[in-house]
């Protein structure tokens, strides 16, 4: 049934009915055009992941254009209308179609125009200039599409993109120096960006080599570098000795502790010693006193020897003469001093990034035409960027046109989950489970209260594939029983794209699944309940048993050493007094005990005996149900509260609608194993155990025999207690006939 709604804008929407959901139809274009007006509480679901659903990711992608992985309407309402907008019939989005038909596309207006020509553009360049149709596996082959183009309006210029050779190497050395980026077919290139800093970089790196000549600062020449490094490699063990040294001289107590202590020379002595030793790295430079020079060549530490050697070399030997073996503090202040000036410009180096290509190269690259060829090629590139833009427009169209529909009947309405002939796009897969399949299955991150509100009993599966691969479905069962699905049960479960996975029931929300079960549950629990009692007192007498075994054990060892004691014992006591009889109380509670079952047992019996045999199945009709009716209510009830939305919004939907699943829809769901039509089945089990069939066979026959002899005896019995006119027994079939009143009574004498 259907009925008409006429919103302010005059378009008449058109509703249905399914699983007690009613739902808009979109059936053609103008429901498209006009969907913003439909007010927001009739749409189904108010937003959606853009993630774990059974959607092209991409699509989903393009349509997120805020980019926070949900869903919204506006945007939803925005990709509609882009889309509508660049297509002749925007009713074709219904349509669903994996390719879209260049006809389809309106070459009317501008954009039209240009996404028709991108298109006819891709498809030459994938060698089908004649193809009527583009499809998005088509539009997203970008590898291939701009293969035929190094530049394609990316802003990238990778060394393919000219044919100078002192071009290529130039973009390749920049990308060597700065790293590249990657352009649309794959190859790595630079941009505009990359190439301003990398002439930025080479000009204040040559800037700052041009100072190096200045006297001032190499005060050696070109001996200069390696006189500073040698000073900057000894600088702070230098500055340790004469700060030691001074300390001394301050005080002069402190001169053994500033020399180390000799226990620190016996641990070291204790294992074998290298001239460059770790261990004597830390010590002082040459033994400390009070106003030592510090010498270069001899009586020195080590592990600093060859450093020193290397500062008297490069750094004293120009400066104060090759005689001079020894520093004073004096002297060593005065090389640092005369050096102060080359070190400063030595840590403003810049342009360090390009220092490996070699100053002659720096020079030659900004001495040549590099840059201004690399200028060209970015202004190409950028010209042709409107054109190739285009390409991207078309392969958001392609998508668009092809799952926009799929969306909508997911969105807007659920229609395909209401479908049998298709899937919805938050439908994982099948689980086949306990002799069942269920197609209620969504991918989760994990168990969460909120599903439990669904009234769908739900099991948890861990799915896991070959390579470590895992996942996490919640499976509704909508049909069946529930005695055994457990924690810990195994299963396989097929995705969309028919691959199998092992899924493990890793935890259960409990919720009626059937009216059956919940018939027979009362009964089932009554026989868990005699089990669990039985094994208890089971377990209660083996556990009273063997510590009886022990305690008589431990009576025995002591029963032979007091057999004689004992019946010396007995022989010297008095006769022992005659068994007191039976109580009379005893019995009397005896009897009254066995009179109450008696007269329980009688009552029973007598309300029975005043029943027709037609009423005895109706009673125990009653019975049965006065015992099952409440169960099978509450389950009613739970049922017809079944509802998808708690489920999807513990997974990141906004469920606007109740999407319910009553008794048949959820029937649906979930399929019992069945035999094919025409199968056969044949009952001989070579593992039968015969014994206790031919028992139980034995126990159904002396059963029915016995109710049948008692059947007999009851009606022999009825039949008697109504005799008919001639004396003789009639049965409840034959004519009876009515009771006679009894006589009244004499009426008695009157009272004073």
């Amino acid at each position: 049934m259907t009925h008409d709604i006429r919103p302010a804008n005059s378009h008449v929407w058109k509703f249905f009915r399914t699983g007690g959901l009613d739902q808009v139809a979109l059936e053609r274009g103008a429901d498209l055009r006009h969907l913003e007006h439909l007010d927001q509480k009739l749409w189904v679901a108010l937003s959606c992941p853009v993630k774990g659903l059974e959607l092209d990711e991409k699509t989903l992608g393009l349509i997120d254009t805020d980019g926070d992985g949900r869903i919204r309407v506006p945007e939803l309402l925005a990709a509609i209308k882009w889309a509508a907008a660049r297509l002749k019939e925007p009713g074709d989005l219904l349509r669903g179609d994996a390719a879209l038909p260049l006809a389809a596309i309106d070459a009317s207006t501008p954009d039209g125009r240009i996404i028709l020509a991108s298109a006819q553009q891709i498809l030459a360049n994938l060698g089908r200039p004649d193809a009527a149709t583009i499809s998005a596996p088509d539009t997203s082959n970008t590898a291939q599409i701009f293969a035929a183009s190094p530049l394609n309006g990316d802003g990238v210029i990778p060394p393919e993109a000219t044919d100078d050779p002192a071009v290529q190497a130039l973009i390749q050395e920049i990308v060597a120096c700065l790293g590249g980026a990657a352009d649309r077919t794959g190859s790595t290139g630079v941009t505009a960006e990359k190439i301003d800093a990398f002439f930025a970089e080479l000009a204040a790196y040559d800037a700052w080599v041009a100072q190096s000549g200045r006297t001032d600062l190499a005060v050696l020449g070109a001996a200069t570098s390696g006189a500073v490094a040698a000073l900057q490699a000894v600088r702070a063990k230098v500055d340790d000795y004469f700060g030691r040294c001074r300390l001394a001289a301050f005080d002069a107590r402190a001169t053994a502790a500033l020399n180390r202590s000799e226990s620190e020379y016996l641990a070291i002595a204790a294992g074998d010693l290298k001239i460059t030793a770790d261990e004597i790295a830390g010590f002082p430079l040459a033994r400390v006193e009070a106003g030592k020079p510090l010498p270069l060549l001899d009586a020195v530490n080590p592990a600093w020897a060859a450093a020193l050697a290397a500062l008297h070399r490069a750094t004293v030997t120009p400066v104060l003469g090759a005689a001079r073996t020894s520093l004073t503090e004096a002297d060593w202040l005065a090389l640092n001093a005369k050096f102060a000036a080359y070190e400063t410009w030595l840590g403003g180096k810049t342009g360090s990034v390009v220092e490996p290509l070699g100053l002659p190269r720096i020079k030659e690259i900004l001495a040549g035409t590099g840059r201004a060829a690399l200028a060209v090629l970015v202004a190409r590139d950028r010209a042709l960027e409107p054109e190739f833009k285009a390409i991207g427009d078309v392969d958001r169209l392609a998508h668009y046109y092809r799952d926009l529909r799929t969306l909508l009947h997911n969105f807007v309405n659920f229609a395909d989950f209401y479908s049998r002939d298709r899937w919805a796009i938050f439908q994982a897969g099948t689980l086949y489970l306990d002799n069942r399949s269920t197609e209620l299955c969504v991918r989760v991150d994990g168990p969460n209260p909120l599903a439990a509100m669904s009234k769908i009993y739900l099991a948890y599966c861990t799915c896991t594939r070959p390579g470590g691969t895992t996942m996490t479905i919640a499976a509704g069962f909508t049909q069946g029983a529930s005695d055994y699905l457990f924690v810990g049960r195994h299963g396989i479960f097929y995705d969309r794209q028919g691959r199998d996975w092992d899924a493990v029931v890793a935890s259960l929300v409990d919720n009626p699944i059937s009216l059956g079960q919940a018939f027979w549950s009362p009964y089932k629990k009554f026989i868990r309940l005699i089990d669990e009692l039985v094994a208890k007192r089971a377990a209660a007498a083996d556990a009273a048993s063997n510590d009886r075994l022990g305690k008589a054990a431990d009576k025995a060892v002591d029963a032979a050493a007091t057999a004689v004691a004992h019946s010396a014992v007995q022989a010297a006591l008095p006769p022992a007094p005659p068994p007191k009889k039976l109580d009379v109380g005893v019995v009397a509670a005896l009897g009254v005990a066995v009179g109450a079952i008696g007269g329980a047992l009688a009552t029973v019996t007598a309300k029975l005996a005043e029943l027709h045999l037609w009423q005895i199945p109706l009673m125990l009709v009653a019975v049965v149900l006065a015992i099952s009716l409440p169960a099978v209510v509450i389950a009613f009830l739970k049922l017809r509260q079944r509802t998808l939305g708690p489920i999807l919004d513990a997974n990141g939907w906004a469920i606007n609608g109740r999407v319910m699943i009553n008794l048949p829809f959820g029937s649906a769901l979930t399929d019992l194993a069945v035999k094919p039509p025409g199968a056969k089945l044949s009952l001989e089990d070579p593992y039968e155990d015969k014994e206790a069939a031919k028992r139980k066979r034995q126990t159904v026959l002396v059963a029915v025999l016995l109710a049948l002899l008692a059947g007999a005896a009851w009606i022999r019995w009825d039949a008697t207690k109504h005799p008919g006119a001639d004396g003789k027994p009639r049965y409840f079939w034959q004519v009876r006939p009515a009771p006679a009143e009894a006589p009244a009574a004499a009426p008695g004498p009157a009272k004073p």
